[in-house]
């Protein structure tokens, strides 16, 4: 049987009665708190993204040595765990509105704005950042919006899960989008002002009509190739009428 995972005693040290760690308890008075190193690799990430984030930087920024910091943190992983549910701790989850599609709609806004205030939420990858009590809080409050109107347990965790990842995706799509026009140094609207002209001549002697008409359509709207807030409106209100759709009295 394998050991428990030891990121488990960080994630819920505020729940504990001992001190944060061993280390804490046999070495001197330590310089600075477990919350300080989480928040302030959540300031790096949040600043320069989550690929700027290592715990020689991270040591240096907080005026600790490599090696003092892994008497906080074990492991950049472990870092990364305790990132992801501190900073979704600092989003207050409102309360449940009373009509059922504004309760569906609210569990991916809130998913799709905390992504879209921290990007670096998308690329964490390989972790249980799960396991922490503030994304527990999260799911709790997800099931909240779903308790009692028709769902099965597994539908009602399918159901949050939908709404949340459809959320992150938008919010992904977004992030494309801003790192493409950090990257050029324009914005969609002038790029395809700037290359219009030229995709008339590569594409010459090709039809596409429904895809001109709509696309014109489209970009004028947008004033861009694409529009994630549209994108989120229209998306989440096509999901909401189906999972609505599937209840058993369907309302």
């Amino acid at each position: 049987m394998s050991d428990p995972d030891p990121v488990l005693r960080l994630l819920w040290r505020h729940s504990l009665p001992s001190p944060e760690d061993a280390a804490a308890r046999r070495g001197p008075k330590q310089k600075v708190t477990v919350d300080d190193v989480v928040d302030a690799a959540i300031d790096i990430a949040d600043r320069d993204g989550l690929a700027s984030l290592s715990m020689r930087g991270l040591g240096q920024h907080l005026g600790l040595g490599a090696m003092t910091l892994y008497t906080y943190v074990a492991t950049r992983n472990d870092l990364l765990v305790l990132m992801v549910d501190q900073v979704l701790g600092r989003t207050v989850l409102p309360a449940h509105p009373d009509e059922l599609r504004e309760r569906l709609e609210l569990v991916a806004r809130v998913q799709y704005e905390d992504c879209r205030a921290h990007p670096w939420l998308l690329e964490v990858t390989g972790v249980r950042a799960w396991l922490g009590p503030h994304m527990a809080d999260r799911y709790e409050w997800q099931l909240g919006a779903v308790e009692g109107i028709g769902l099965d347990d597994i539908e009602m965790d399918q159901a949050v899960t939908l709404l949340a990842s459809f959320g992150a995706g938008i919010a992904r799509a977004e992030q494309v989008v801003r790192h493409a026009e950090r990257e050029s140094g324009m914005s969609d609207a002038v790029w395809w002002e700037a290359n219009h002209e030229a995709l008339g001549e590569v594409m010459a002697g090709r039809e596409y009509p429904l895809a001109g008409r709509v696309g014109t359509a489209a970009g004028e709207a947008y004033q861009a190739a694409s529009d994630q807030r549209r994108e989120l409106d229209f998306g989440l209100a096509r999901i909401v009428d189906g999972l609505i759709a599937h209840l058993p009295d369907g309302s």
